[in-house]
Protein backbone atom coordinates (compact mmCIF):
# COMPACT_ATOMS: atom_id res chain seq x y z
CA UNK A 1 0.00 0.00 0.00
CA UNK A 2 1.30 3.81 -0.66
CA UNK A 3 2.99 5.12 1.93
CA UNK A 4 1.53 8.89 1.29
CA UNK A 5 -1.92 6.72 1.45
CA UNK A 6 -1.14 5.34 4.72
CA UNK A 7 0.37 8.24 6.06
CA UNK A 8 -3.32 9.15 5.46
CA UNK A 9 -5.25 6.90 6.87
CA UNK A 10 -3.16 7.38 9.69
CA UNK A 11 -4.14 10.49 10.25
CA UNK A 12 -7.83 10.01 9.76
CA UNK A 13 -7.79 7.16 12.31
CA UNK A 14 -5.68 9.52 14.95
CA UNK A 15 -8.01 12.04 14.95
CA UNK A 16 -11.86 10.30 14.40
CA UNK A 17 -13.99 9.69 17.09
CA UNK A 18 -13.79 5.58 17.38
CA UNK A 19 -17.08 4.47 15.51
CA UNK A 20 -15.86 6.38 12.52
CA UNK A 21 -12.37 5.25 12.76
CA UNK A 22 -12.94 1.34 13.28
CA UNK A 23 -15.41 1.55 10.24
CA UNK A 24 -12.68 3.66 8.12
CA UNK A 25 -10.09 0.85 8.98
CA UNK A 26 -12.78 -2.07 8.00
CA UNK A 27 -13.57 -0.36 5.10
CA UNK A 28 -10.04 0.03 3.73
CA UNK A 29 -9.40 -3.88 4.91
CA UNK A 30 -12.38 -4.96 3.20
CA UNK A 31 -11.80 -3.65 -0.36
CA UNK A 32 -11.35 -7.06 -1.69
CA UNK A 33 -14.59 -8.36 -0.01
CA UNK A 34 -16.51 -9.92 -2.69
CA UNK A 35 -19.81 -8.36 -3.19
CA UNK A 36 -22.65 -9.02 -5.83
CA UNK A 37 -23.86 -5.71 -6.29
CA UNK A 38 -28.11 -6.65 -6.69
CA UNK A 39 -27.63 -8.50 -3.98
CA UNK A 40 -26.50 -5.69 -2.03
CA UNK A 41 -28.92 -3.27 -3.03
CA UNK A 42 -31.98 -5.53 -1.66
CA UNK A 43 -30.49 -5.92 1.87
CA UNK A 44 -29.68 -2.38 1.73
CA UNK A 45 -33.50 -1.77 0.92
CA UNK A 46 -34.54 -3.63 4.11
CA UNK A 47 -31.61 -2.35 5.97
CA UNK A 48 -33.45 1.08 5.45
CA UNK A 49 -36.77 -0.09 5.75
CA UNK A 50 -35.16 -1.16 9.57
CA UNK A 51 -33.54 1.78 10.37
CA UNK A 52 -36.97 4.01 9.57
CA UNK A 53 -38.83 1.23 11.55
CA UNK A 54 -37.05 2.70 14.16
CA UNK A 55 -37.67 6.15 13.91
CA UNK A 56 -35.84 8.99 11.80
CA UNK A 57 -34.30 6.90 8.52
CA UNK A 58 -31.90 10.12 8.27
CA UNK A 59 -29.95 9.71 11.59
CA UNK A 60 -26.36 8.35 11.49
CA UNK A 61 -25.70 4.65 11.23
CA UNK A 62 -24.93 2.91 14.88
CA UNK A 63 -22.58 0.15 14.57
CA UNK A 64 -24.45 -1.93 17.31
CA UNK A 65 -28.12 -0.66 15.86
CA UNK A 66 -30.33 -3.32 14.13
CA UNK A 67 -29.97 -2.07 11.08
CA UNK A 68 -26.44 -2.63 10.63
CA UNK A 69 -26.80 -5.53 12.44
CA UNK A 70 -29.23 -7.17 10.41
CA UNK A 71 -27.32 -5.78 7.13
CA UNK A 72 -24.57 -7.60 8.83
CA UNK A 73 -26.23 -10.68 8.72
CA UNK A 74 -27.70 -10.88 5.14
CA UNK A 75 -24.24 -9.82 3.84
CA UNK A 76 -21.87 -12.30 5.79
CA UNK A 77 -20.63 -15.72 4.28
CA UNK A 78 -17.34 -18.06 5.04
CA UNK A 79 -15.46 -16.29 1.80
CA UNK A 80 -16.37 -12.32 2.58
CA UNK A 81 -15.10 -13.71 6.01
CA UNK A 82 -12.05 -14.59 5.14
CA UNK A 83 -11.74 -11.91 2.60
CA UNK A 84 -12.06 -9.30 5.33
CA UNK A 85 -9.74 -11.37 7.50
CA UNK A 86 -6.92 -11.40 4.89
CA UNK A 87 -7.41 -7.94 4.51
CA UNK A 88 -6.86 -6.82 7.77
CA UNK A 89 -3.78 -8.83 7.93
CA UNK A 90 -2.44 -7.29 5.07
CA UNK A 91 -3.09 -4.13 6.13
CA UNK A 92 -1.70 -5.03 9.95
CA UNK A 93 1.36 -5.48 7.82
CA UNK A 94 1.55 -2.38 5.42
CA UNK A 95 0.84 -0.22 8.74
CA UNK A 96 3.35 -0.80 10.60
CA UNK A 97 4.90 2.25 11.64
CA UNK A 98 1.93 4.06 12.03
CA UNK A 99 1.07 3.31 15.66
CA UNK A 100 -3.09 4.43 15.44
CA UNK A 101 -3.83 2.30 12.71
CA UNK A 102 -1.68 -0.35 13.85
CA UNK A 103 -3.71 -0.80 17.28
CA UNK A 104 -7.07 -0.75 15.15
CA UNK A 105 -6.37 -3.09 12.62
CA UNK A 106 -5.19 -5.41 15.58
CA UNK A 107 -8.14 -4.85 18.05
CA UNK A 108 -10.68 -5.59 14.34
CA UNK A 109 -8.21 -8.83 14.06
CA UNK A 110 -8.86 -10.21 17.39
CA UNK A 111 -12.50 -9.14 17.30
CA UNK A 112 -13.88 -10.56 14.21
CA UNK A 113 -17.53 -10.01 14.92
CA UNK A 114 -16.92 -6.19 15.39
CA UNK A 115 -14.59 -6.08 12.19
CA UNK A 116 -17.57 -7.74 10.38
CA UNK A 117 -20.25 -5.14 11.26
CA UNK A 118 -17.96 -2.49 11.09
CA UNK A 119 -17.19 -3.56 7.38
CA UNK A 120 -20.70 -4.00 6.61
CA UNK A 121 -21.63 -0.39 8.82
CA UNK A 122 -19.36 0.77 5.67
CA UNK A 123 -20.94 -0.79 2.99
CA UNK A 124 -24.27 -0.02 3.79
CA UNK A 125 -23.30 4.37 4.63
CA UNK A 126 -21.63 3.88 0.78
CA UNK A 127 -24.54 2.46 -0.56
CA UNK A 128 -27.04 5.32 1.53
CA UNK A 129 -24.81 7.87 0.10
CA UNK A 130 -24.76 7.02 -3.21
Amino acid sequence: MDADWLDQLEEIVAEAEAGVAVVTVASVAGRDVPLDGDDVHGEVRRALLVLAAGGDPERGLDLNGPAVVRFAEELDAPERRAALAAGLEQLAADALGHPHTSELVRALVDDPETAWRAYACAVLAAELSA
